[in-house]
């Protein structure tokens, strides 16, 4: 049989929440800010949907020109496309601090 396969350590089929502005609009797009430790606009992710809600209260927005949703993404998709629009991504937990730098 060979040996036991190692467990897949790469960032594959693992699953991050964001705030998508605009959903199901030509204007969608994922929500980044800046705040006063990193002033350049970033994209914040979340490991739970709750953790993103419960930040999401906190986030600089604007509900009365646009609408918001929290959806999940693939974090390899996520990493891709912040790095195709130069943004970076920090995976924050449910009162806005920092738990890593994903890209």
């Amino acid at each position: 049989m060979g040996n036991l396969m190692e467990p897949d350590k790469t960032i594959k089929n693992q699953w991050v929440h964001v705030v998508i502005q605009n959903p199901g609009t030509p204007g969608e797009e994922l929500m980044g800010y800046g705040t006063e430790q990193i002033p350049e606009p970033f994209i914040p992710a979340f490991t739970t949907r709750e953790e993103a809600q419960a930040c999401f209260l906190m986030m600089p927005k604007d509900i009365m020109n646009k609408k918001y949703e929290v959806h999940a993404i693939l974090k390899e998709d996520l990493i891709e496309q912040a790095r195709t629009n130069g943004f970076r991504v920090f995976l924050m937990d449910d009162k806005s601090s920092i738990k890593e730098e994903l890209c």
